[in-house]
């Protein structure tokens, strides 16, 4: 069910733009996403802080799209998200307390090195992602921006988390692995 949260906003975006237009898919983002933070934490009784800094920037670059009829806002809304996540793990990288491993290290127990090569991984994977989006956004057809978001864009994160598990699966110790079965 939380995935399906997760996701909600995104399908919502999608099926307005096709329906009507990149203005009203914005505005139905930013409710939508509101929508979201109020049914996580009236089933959950607490709001995550990437839910909470998702529905700021959704709503500061979607109400800069509506108020200056530009798309350019909510396009760059794309890039400024992924540059956060890179710096936010490069930056706790750098400090010494990997977010990554903070957020899944008590269920899969790898040696804190493997947690920085993750760390590093996903940072360049945000950098490529957020350049990437600058590319689609401003170079190619508003509707492929559209569909390399919500398609492109999810499909590269989750093969980016498989390939994730199965390299820090690789790298449990034996004991930790039998665990998980």
């Amino acid at each position: 069910m939380k995935q399906l949260l997760d996701f909600l906003p995104l399908v919502i975006f999608f099926a307005v733009y096709k329906f009507f237009d990149i203005y009203i898919a914005s505005g139905a983002l930013i409710a939508a996403t509101a929508l979201q933070l109020i049914v996580t934490y009236l089933m959950y009784k607490k709001i995550e802080k990437m839910h909470l800094i998702t529905f700021v920037m959704v709503s500061f670059f979607g109400t800069l799209t509506l108020v200056f009829h530009d798309d350019a806002f909510i396009k760059w809304k794309v890039t400024v998200v992924y540059a956060l996540f890179a710096l936010a793990l490069a930056v706790s990288q750098f400090i010494n307390k990997p977010i990554l491993k903070s957020m899944l290290g008590k269920e899969l127990v790898v040696a804190d090195n493997i947690w920085a090569h993750v760390t590093w991984y996903w940072v360049l994977f945000f950098v490529g992602c957020a350049l990437l989006n600058i590319y689609v956004a401003f170079s190619l057809p508003q509707e492929t921006w559209v569909n390399f978001k919500v398609f492109g864009l999810t499909a590269l994160t989750l093969l980016n988390t498989v390939v994730t598990v199965v390299y820090l699966y690789k790298h449990m110790p034996e004991e930790h692995k039998k665990e998980l079965k």
